[in-house]
């Protein structure tokens, strides 16, 4: 017969296989999942793609030297660290080729940085043209380019229509902002994006007519969720 220790012991190590094996399947699951994430490649955002509004600004600002179309999409506290990166994306890109490609990624890996950090996202990098966005973004973007919700058809309940038209009618109405204009550019920045986050099916995020983020105008609105 064993003794008491031995005993004691017996179970220690039985508890400890069995903790072992828990954990293990824990951390395989988690991995799991995380693989399965990754490997779907799928952003339900695309602020911090290369075909999105943000790098498009970014292109603007750095085309046209103009750094204002880039600032509605920071807070008003990161704006003297982009303005910094820009001076400098601005002087380098001018060396050739080569040195333009690299201004211009360091000016956008800065704004999408900076844009991800006023949301309380970590930074992953910017995306490459061609990642794949949740098709519901997509239309979204078409109906403020065609001016109305035809290609939202089919893609947001009958139910929340009236509120989407609400979103909508408010980003269609600050759309044409001057772009030296970086207050009204923040305020048409948190129109469009409780406008997307709605047609993503977000509803608990807003009220209907409110179209802001709560953080007011000096802040830069998040931009949506991201895999």
């Amino acid at each position: 017969m064993k003794n008491s220790k031995q005993r004691f012991g017996d179970a220690g190590a039985e508890s400890s296989n069995r903790h072992g094996l828990t954990g293990r399947s824990g951390r395989l699951a988690i991995l799991t999942a995380l693989f399965l994430l990754v490997s779907t490649g799928v952003s339900l955002a695309h602020c911090d793609t290369m075909d999105g509004p943000v790098i498009k600004d970014a292109k603007l600002a750095l085309d046209g030297n103009n750094i204002n179309y880039a600032l509605k999409w920071i807070q008003a506290a990161d704006e003297p660290e982009l303005k910094e990166a820009f001076a400098l994306a601005i002087k380098v890109r001018k060396h050739g080729k080569e040195a333009k490609t690299l201004a211009d990624r360091y000016f956008f890996d800065t704004l999408v940085r900076l844009h991800r950090m006023g949301e309380g996202v970590g930074f992953t990098g910017v995306k490459p043209a061609g990642t794949p966005v949740d098709e519901r973004i997509l239309a979204a973007d078409r109906a403020i380019e065609a001016g109305n919700l035809t290609p939202l058809a089919g893609k947001v309940p009958e139910e929340m229509k009236h509120e989407l038209h609400i979103l909508f009618d408010k980003v269609m109405a600050l759309k044409n902002f001057d772009v030296d204009d970086v207050k009204a550019g923040r305020e048409y920045v948190a129109a469009y994006v409780s406008f997307f986050k709605f047609a993503e099916g977000e509803v608990h995020a807003h009220a209907a007519g409110h179209t802001d983020t709560g953080a007011g105008p000096a802040a830069a609105p998040s931009c949506g969720h991201q895999l």
